[in-house]
């Protein structure tokens, strides 16, 4: 059966302007991502991954061809529907899990269900049941400083996952975390595929894109390699 498109990029360039110099950072990029993807972008450093993921989570747009998202043509909206996109469709992981160190656990992991207007007590409900659901069932009223890293990195997933988004989009989400820590974050991104998730990852770690089920390789700005694309 064949799987949904869930969002397609099709002969996708960015171009910045550096002083004097123009840089082609993506060079026609066709991607389709695929409902259940676990997918983990790869390559050099200046080949176009991060650029690629800000392209993703509507963070940029395109300097010429076209971004579809669940339908949506991304790349002819405004900072307003983008803002929009991003609230309600996506969820991000970042590396430095870019937390609010003056909130509580579940409090970082209410912010997205509170920018989307939902009622404070059916929010809280959320996001005591996805802390647990990483883990966090007995730090719950903790703040960030009180917690580990892997720790950390497991608010930043459970916030991800608070708006119940079409893709989850994490970059390098292992890279500050030590061995042990960054094993229990793949576990629980595993899972997540496991159960249906949409999972798109940049990241260095052989280890994680060995769990990944594709792998896009970038070089140069363009896709070098896609294996299991579609599949």
């Amino acid at each position: 059966m064949a799987r949904e498109v869930i969002a397609h990029l099709e002969d996708v360039t960015k171009t910045y302007q550096m002083g004097a110099v123009m840089v082609e950072a993506l060079r026609g990029v066709s991607i389709d991502f695929y409902q259940g993807d676990y997918m983990a972008i790869m390559g050099p450093s200046g080949c176009g991954k991060s650029t690629l993921m800000n392209l993703l989570g509507c963070l940029d747009q395109p300097t010429t061809g076209k971004y579809l998202l669940g339908g949506h043509d991304v790349s002819l909206m405004d900072d307003n529907e983008l803002s929009a996109i991003r609230g309600s469709r996506l969820g991000f992981v970042f590396q430095s899990y870019n937390l609010i160190q003056q909130l509580n656990v579940v409090e970082n992991i209410e912010l997205p269900l509170y920018y989307q207007g939902l009622p404070a007590d059916e929010s809280r409900e959320v996001s005591v049941e996805l802390a647990t659901r990483v883990g966090l069932g007995d730090r719950m009223y903790h703040k960030p400083f009180e917690l580990s890293g892997g720790q950390q990195q497991r608010v930043a997933i459970a916030r991800a996952l608070a708006n119940d988004p079409l893709i989850i989009l994490a970059d390098e989400p292992t890279g500050n975390l030590d061995s042990t820590s960054g094993m229990e974050v793949m576990e629980i991104f595993s899972e997540l595929h496991e159960q249906g998730k949409t999972l798109i990852l940049v990241t260095h770690s052989e280890e994680l894109a060995e769990r990944c089920r594709r792998r896009v390789l970038l070089r140069d700005g363009r896709v070098e390699r896609d294996d299991n694309g579609g599949a």
